[in-house]
């Protein structure tokens, strides 16, 4: 599944594709507040400005580098 780059909300899926993570990973982040989403109807959407956000965060979170050599 692809997803252009120029969409303004993702799906749960398209989502946790563009972080390389997995789809129950992505609703666990969601659950715990970590990526924001949007409601639009019935449907469930991640603005695709805050899985920036939510990597930016990790990048600022000193406890989040790895530190491996």
């Amino acid at each position: 599944m692809s997803t252009p780059d120029n969409r303004v909300v993702l799906t749960i899926e398209q989502a946790a594709e563009r972080l390389g993570i997995g789809r129950t990973t992505m609703y666990a982040l969601i659950k715990t507040g970590q990526v924001r989403t949007v409601t639009i109807g019935r449907l469930r959407r991640v603005p695709a400005f805050c899985l920036d956000e939510y990597v930016q965060g990790l990048l600022s979170d000193p406890t989040q580098l790895d530190h491996a050599a």
